[in-house]
Parts: C-alpha cells; sequence; structure tokens
C-alpha cells in the first residue's frame, strides 16, 4: 500500500489521536500530561538518594528504570540516539556516560566528519583572510558584474558554516559539545544577514563560542563582547562618546544597543536589578569598542580594534561600583563585574536548567546551580556537572517531557536512521520552512528551546510531511554529495528498515501509540514512529 505524502499528515492524525490536524497542539498537551501520570506511577516505588542511586545500572535494577535513564540521558545530552547508543551506555554505566561527554577533548572523531570538514573552503579562514577575499578594498570599484560574482562567492562563507555545524551535530561523538554549542550560540546570538555578519558567523562560532563551551563564563563572554561579529550586530563599533575626537558621520554618539543586551540577555537578565543609569554608564564604558581592516591596527588577526579616539575616559559607575578611568581596560572590569554578579548566576542557571530540564524549571535547582556557578567563578562544566547529578534532572515526570526544536527534531531524525550525511540541503530547507534557518534568528534573545515557541498546527504538519518523505527514500538525498542527489531522486524508493529503527528506539512507545503502528500497512512503521507525539520530545 502507498500513501502519497501529502495525505500522510491526515492519515497519521487520524490513526495516533483520532483527530484532526487542526488539534493537533491539543493532542500534544493531553498526550504529555496522560503520560507524566503513567511515568509517576511506573515509578512510584523508586525513590533515589544520591546520584550514585540515581542513575545505577547494576545488578537487579528495574530493567525499565534503567532503559528510561539511558534514553533520558543520551536524548539530553545529545541530538538524538544512533543505533548502538542504548548498548555503549548500558556496557560503561550513565554515570561514565556523562562523564565522557563532560570532556570531549578525550573522544575521538569519525573519519566520515574529519573528511568533510577538510573539504569545506573557508572553514579556517580568519577574519583578516575573509575581508580581504571577499570585501572590496578601500577605493577599489567594482563593476555590477564584479559586484554581483563577489556576493556569490561570499555566500559560501554562511553555507559552509551551516554545514560544518549539522555534519558536527550529525556524525560528532561529541554529541554535548554541538549541544552546548546549539546552547550558546542561542545565547549570545548574532543574526548572520545584518550587513557583513553574513561573512563572520562561521568564525564566530569557531572562536567565540566554540572553545569555551564548557570553560569559564567569563571567558566565552569577553570573546563575543570582541568579536566583530557581535560588535557588528549590536551596533557597538558605532558606539562614540559625543565630543570625542574622532566622533563624527555615524559614529558621533552613544549607541545603547549592545549595552542593553549585555545586561538583560548576556549577563544580569531582564529582572537583574540594573537600571537605566546603568545601561547609560556601561554604554560610556565600551565606546571605543569597535573593528578595523588596517592590518597595523588589528591584533591577533580577530579585527577588534579600540579606538582611543571615540572613548569616553570618564570615571563610571556600574550597579554601585566604581570604574576609573582605564580606557579599553574598563570594558574588561566592566565584564568582571556582570560575570560574577548573583544576577548572572540565577539567569544563566535557569537557562541551563529549562534546557536540560524543563521549560519551567524547579527553583531548587535553579538555586543549586547559581550556588555552583558563583562557587567556581562561573565554571561551566561544573554548573552542568551539578546539573546532571541532580535529583531533579532524573525525576521521572522530566523524562521525554521536552518539545523538540525544529533543529533538534530533524536532528533526531536522521540520527535515528543513522544516515551517512554528505548533503545538508534537505535539513537545511526543512529548518528554513520551520522557521529555524541556522544563523538566521533576527532578535538578540535567540531562538527559544520551550514548546510554547514551536508548538503548533503548521509545524507539526511540517514535521510529518518530512519524515513521510524521508521514510520512504527522501533520505538518498542526503547521502548524496552535491547535485548528484538531483540526479538520484528517481531512484530513492527503497523505504526505512522500521524493525532496524524500532530497535534503536528501544520500542520505547506506550500501548497507544505501539497499537497505532502495528496497525498500519507495513511501509508506514518507520514514518509513524519518527512522526509520533514520543519522537517530537525529548
Amino acid at each position: 500500500m502507498t500513501i502519497k505524502p501529502k495525505y500522510f499528515a491526515l492519515s497519521l492524525f487520524f490513526l495516533l489521536a483520532g483527530v484532526y490536524p487542526g488539534d493537533a497542539a491539543l493532542v500534544f498537551n493531553q498526550q504529555a500530561k496522560q503520560e507524566e501520570i503513567i511515568r509517576e506511577d511506573e515509578f512510584s516505588n523508586y525513590k533515589p538518594q544520591n546520584f550514585d542511586n540515581l542513575i545505577a545500572l547494576n545488578e537487579g535494577s528495574n530493567s525499565n528504570v534503567t532503559n528510561s535513564k539511558i534514553l533520558h540521558a543520551i536524548n539530553r545530552l545529545s541530538f538524538g540516539i544512533t543505533p548502538g547508543d542504548t548498548d555503549k551506555v548500558r556496557k560503561i554505566g550513565v554515570k561514565r556516560y556523562i562523564k565522557q561527554q563532560l570532556s570531549p577533548s578525550n573522544i575521538p572523531e569519525p573519519q566520515i566528519l574529519t573528511s568533510q570538514l577538510r573539504e569545506l573552503q573557508t572553514l579556517n579562514l580568519n577574519y583578516r583572510q575573509i575581508y580581504h577575499r571577499y570585501v572590496p578594498q578601500k577605493g577599489q570599484k567594482l563593476t555590477k558584474q564584479q559586484r554581483k560574482a563577489l556576493n556569490k562567492r561570499s555566500r559560501l562563507l554562511k553555507t559552509e558554516a551551516r554545514k560544518a555545524r549539522l555534519l558536527r551535530a550529525v556524525h560528532s561523538d561529541r554529541q554535548l559539545q554541538e549541544v552546548m554549542v546549539d546552547f550558546w550560540y542561542n545565547h549570545f546570538n548574532v543574526h548572520g544577514s545584518k550587513g557583513h555578519t553574513r561573512l563572520l558567523v562561521g568564525i564566530y562560532e569557531r572562536d567565540a563560542i566554540r572553545p569555551h563551551v564548557f570553560g569559564k563564563f567569563r571567558d566565552l563572554l569577553g570573546a563575543t563582547a570582541r568579536h566583530p561579529a557581535m560588535l557588528i550586530y549590536l551596533d557597538n563599533r558605532q558606539n562614540t562618546a559625543p565630543n570625542s575626537p574622532r566622533a563624527r558621520g555615524r559614529r558621533k554618539g552613544l549607541n545603547e544597543n549592545y549595552a542593553r543586551e549585555l545586561m538583560e540577555l548576556h549577563t544580569l537578565g531582564v529582572n537583574g536589578g540594573y537600571t537605566q543609569k546603568d545601561v547609560v554608564s556601561l554604554a560610556r564604558i565600551f565606546t571605543g569598542w569597535g573593528i578595523t581592516r588596517n592590518l597595523k591596527k588589528m591584533k591577533n588577526n580577530s579585527g577588534f580594534y579600540f579606538d582611543s579616539g571615540r572613548h569616553d575616559f570618564s570615571d563610571k559607575v556600574l550597579l554601585g561600583q566604581n570604574i576609573q578611568s582605564r580606557g579599553e581596560e574598563q570594558g574588561e572590569q566592566a565584564l568582571d563585574i556582570l560575570a560574577r554578579h548573583p544576577s548572572t548566576a540565577n539567569h544563566i542557571s535557569y537557562k541551563l536548567a529549562q534546557y536540560f530540564v524543563a521549560d519551567n524549571p524547579p527553583k531548587s535547582l535553579v538555586k543549586r546551580l547559581s550556588k555552583r556557578f558563583l562557587n567556581t567563578d562561573g565554571d561551566i562544566k561544573a554548573v552542568l556537572n551539578t546539573l546532571f547529578e541532580s535529583p531533579e534532572f532524573w525525576d521521572t515526570k522530566n523524562f521525554n517531557n521536552k518539545f523538540k526544536t525544529p533543529l533538534q527534531y530533524v536532528l533526531s531524525v536522521v540520527r535515528a536512521t543513522d544516515i551517512k550525511v554528505r548533503n545538508t540541503d534537505r535539513i537545511n530547507g526543512f529548518l528554513g520552512q520551520s522557521g529555524m534557518h541556522l544563523y538566521e534568528c533576527r532578535v538578540p534573545d535567540g531562538y527559544k528551546n520551550t514548546q510554547d515557541a514551536w508548538l503548533s498546527t503548521d509545524a507539526i504538519s511540517r514535521r510529518l510531511s518530512f519524515v513521510t518523505q524521508f521514510a520512504y527514500g527522501g533520505y538518498s538525498s542526503l547521502e548524496t554529495p552535491g547535485n548528484k542527489a538531483k540526479n538520484k531522486r528517481q531512484k530513492r524508493r527503497k523505504p526505512l528498515d522500521a524493525d532496524a529503527l524500532a530497535k534503536t528506539l528501544e520500542n520505547y512507545f506506550p500501548n497507544r501509540t505501539q497499537n497505532a503502528i502495528a496497525s498500519s500497512p507495513p511501509g508506514l512503521h518507520a514514518a509513524m514512529m519518527l512522526g509520533s507525539p514520543e519522537f517530537m520530545r525529548r
């Protein structure tokens, strides 16, 4: 039996829920509440006393508890389960698995990933090289055709940045590192279509985000503050002390954009205790922090340049603390104050708990993480370790309760089917249609990771359409590089192996979904699993 993709969304809702797609959100919410009751009943006699008991995999452990914990750990610390993952974790234990993921440098990368990354032409370019190759030099006049050709070449930078991010997310065994790149990029979001940010988002992720995802928050904060992509996106390159020697044109007054978002989004939080006076003071502190293409002025090919001729050298007061006139160092002192503030600890802890535990995280957990953040001077790895050892993380009511973002969903589909991705066009297309195109979030707070941002009738329909075509052979376009994928579309009729998929997913579906799958034609089984309400959560 063959069902055309455009009719499958309706069929799936009838089979799984007996409703029309228009009632999708209601069904998901109702089912989530029902499954929470089931989970609580299933584990009602399981009362762990410490971390070792929380993730104990010793003989005599309830097999359902063990399997659920393994799946929970994999789902939260990765972009989805792959064939053999549960066996690997079962063999080494959940505690060791988490420890390994927190130390990614000790995990070798697979050859399929490293070989493809080596083929990307722009991945290792620095700021100086990018501007030399893709930006007209001062005084250089281009014809219309030359400018068009240059713009076309420059698009390769963002295209390859996206491909690298997706290839790593699919194939890397350093999964928690990739998850944290997603988390921190959205926290320190830069929109990749504002001016020259289109050229810089790749190196912004590479140089400002990736090296610090498990390090000290202060280092991460400083790296983003100095990066040209952030200085362009939030306009601090234009931030100039009024009446300063080099105040002219667009750079002749204060620009508060970066200062405001630095406190509201990056550090203290919207209720972090700052005032408008603090915003103005912080803007004055960061006057002169900008970028340059002058090779003599540039430091370490980074593009950052402190222009003393546009800086406000007066003393300032920030959050009640005096900051004396020290030029560029005033900015560093301000970052020190913000990174170590209790409100920052609370804000970061809340966001981490929300990402890894629940959309409305327990206050007890946020408080414990905040304390750990302050006691370790913002050590991200230490805070994550505390989170993964917490009773709240292992509370069964938080298992499979997070609705996947479009990125998490499409990556989990690909990983569950063990596709060897060589072409990311189809993934990018799905993300664009779903409103989560990589590097294209316009607002500075980045893409949300909560259900209310992504659960809608349209979102569910798009996901179902994607997995239907995918399961019926559409996955083959991901395995074929470049334009060859188009030529192979007529031959992509081999459907996914539903039995292998069920084994990978440990057949964790409740009876209602299992019955719906079993009663459907065999050719639909894989699509039913990937389109089920359970698989759309993590």
